[in-house]
């Protein structure tokens, strides 16, 4: 009877593809194709070259200049006419700019924030792939044990019809059978949409739709996270999470742009040197400014400036004021950050256990509803069981494979999930998952059919 239940679903789940895409080859089509990431790098190297533009203000600033002019004058006392011609250089070294000093580590601040967000946007990434990825698998898990169900159900109704006609079992039996197999009908073509709705998701990362996607391997271990102590990893992620990080240089640079507020009422000192040419030509002796005369003159002007602010319509307190508050919004961001980073360390070591455990749950509860699936048939076909038991215990037992599997997947997804919390998650972690992963890889139901299905180490959690 065993083998009869099993035959039909052997096929659907152990048939593997010719060319299946892997998690790594899915990773790298997203690096290339993924607007967010692009968008994140973008992002960093346009504050990278703002912090150089807040640094080009502390630097020399060398200008040249040329001036060209013809001069005609015409007049009781005098009638010249002449040109002159200039050539000069102006250098100009900040001595003493508060304000551009606090700007400028305001922005090396700001940069190393973009820094953080860049970071976080790549393991950002990393998760979007291997979320996108295993719900892909999720919902064709669910198709195949949904399509399984139906056949099952259809195989009960054509046997319920049969005896029907035969005098058997009454009409009612019949009913009850048809209308399980459209409601699993029914579920069955939502879940194909379903199926669809997650490719489409998995192609906005990629750029490319993918048909077939290597599965995680029968014997892949569901290990508890390591160290299995959740104050510690709530220790390193307050140390190593990127949202955290990019937090406290968003508040170090919010403190130095207050501090630039503040100079605004500072005086400035500057650096000045100048050299310049002037040529006259054209002027002849008989002009009346006897001082000039035709010629080439040099000037060379070496010195300080200082300006100090006295006023400046309330602008400079405005700022000031304005940067406090800015500083408190930076402050209590901070603070928010750290509470959910805290709050998701912990949730998703909880979690993470928690699938551990349901998971070898599930697999004596897939062993348990198979026995009972063969009880029911064979009191059925003796006339004990009626067929809406019948149609109960395949519904459970396929419900059982699902869940199993979704379990697997839940496990690997909130592993990632609390690496990422961690600071730790990296492209490493995804080749490591990756070689769990196989073309090969039997499907639930060929799981389901070893009753060593889970390995030793997730069968003592």
């Amino acid at each position: 009877m065993k083998k009869q239940l099993l035959s039909g679903l052997i096929g659907l789940f152990a048939a593997s593809p010719a060319f299946a895409m892997d998690l790594i080859q899915t990773y790298e089509k997203a690096l290339s194709y993924d607007s967010g990431i692009a968008s994140a790098r973008a992002s960093f190297e346009a504050q990278q070259a703002a912090s150089d533009i807040s640094r080009s203000k502390l630097l020399p600033q060398l200008g040249a200049s040329a001036d060209a002019n013809y001069t005609d004058s015409d007049g009781p006392s005098q009638n010249v006419d002449y040109t002159t011609l200039g050539l000069g250089l102006q250098l100009t070294q900040p001595v003493f700019r508060a304000d551009a000093w606090f700007n400028y580590d305001a922005s090396k601040f700001q940069t190393d924030s973009a820094r953080a967000q860049y970071h976080l946007a790549q393991q950002q990434l990393i998760l979007d792939v291997a979320a996108a990825y295993f719900d892909v698998l999720r919902a064709q898990d669910t198709v195949t044990t949904l399509r399984a169900t139906e056949t099952a159900i259809q195989r009960q109704y054509d046997q319920a019809q049969e005896r029907f006609d035969v005098g058997l079992i009454a009409i009612t039996e019949v009913f009850e059978a048809r209308a399980t197999f459209d409601d699993s009908r029914s579920q069955r073509i939502a879940a194909e949409n379903s199926l669809n709705i997650t490719r489409e998701q998995l192609a906005r990362l990629t750029g490319e739709y993918t048909e077939q996607l290597e599965n995680l391997r029968q014997n892949f271990p569901l290990n508890p996270p390591e160290p299995m102590n959740p104050e510690l990893w709530e220790t390193t992620a307050l140390e190593q999470n990127w949202s955290i990080q990019a937090a406290i240089f968003d508040l170090k640079a919010s403190e130095k742009t207050l501090k630039a507020a503040k100079a605004g009422h500072y005086p400035t000192v500057d650096f000045q040197a100048s050299y310049g040419k002037s040529k006259i030509g054209g002027l002849d002796s008989s002009g009346t400014v006897v001082q000039q005369r035709n010629g080439t003159t040099t000037q060379g002007v070496i010195g300080f400036q200082l300006n100090v602010p006295l006023y400046s319509g309330g602008g400079i307190q405005a700022g000031v004021r304005q940067q406090r508050s800015l500083l408190t919004v930076a402050e209590e961001s901070l603070n928010t950050v750290r509470r959910d980073v805290r709050v998701d360390t912990r949730s998703r070591f909880l979690t993470i256990n928690n699938n551990i455990e349901t998971a070898s749950a599930l697999n004596r509860t897939i062993i348990s509803r198979r026995s009972a699936l063969d009880a029911t048939r064979a009191g059925y076909d003796v006339g004990t069981r009626n067929i809406v038991e019948v149609l109960d215990a395949e519904r459970a037992y396929y419900v059982a494979l699902r869940d199993f599997a979704n379990a697997r997947y839940d496990y690997v997804v909130n592993s990632l999930r609390l690496k990422q919390s961690a600071g730790t998650l990296s492209p490493q972690d995804l080749v490591e998952l990756n070689n769990w992963l196989s073309a090969n890889a039997p499907g639930i139901e060929a799981l389901a059919n070893d009753d060593t299905t889970l390995n030793s180490q997730t069968m003592s959690q």
